[in-house]
């Protein structure tokens, strides 16, 4: 037997848990890529990047797991810290956007 791949009726009921799991991950990824555009505040945006990157950490481990592939873990580890960095890089970029406007908008008074 495969190490990823589950033996007997009750393996076959899991494989379609970890099917259904991967296909509401999948919802939830597009529900989110439209937070991340619809915004309206860019904390609503960084959040969901957030969320998007943990989603998909989560389906590359389940397909880990399903698939019995142990590389694909060390893949989502990178994702997690490249997921970290862009976050860390967008609220970056908005507390100085955030800053400018109030910074230009006390000058002109």
């Amino acid at each position: 037997m495969k190490d990823g791949m589950l033996a007997g009726a009750a393996g076959g009921a899991y494989q379609v848990l970890y099917e259904v799991t991967l296909g509401v991950i999948g919802v939830l990824l597009l529900l989110c890529l439209v937070r991340a555009i619809r915004g309206p505040r860019i904390a609503d945006r960084v959040i969901a990047v957030n969320m998007m990157g943990t989603l998909v950490v989560i389906a590359i481990c389940t397909l880990a797991f399903l698939l019995g592939e142990g590389y694909l873990v060390d893949i989502a580890m990178i994702y997690t810290m490249l997921s970290f960095l862009a976050v860390v890089l967008l609220t970056r970029i908005a507390m100085g956007v955030w800053r400018g406007k109030h910074h230009s908008g006390a000058q002109g008074v």
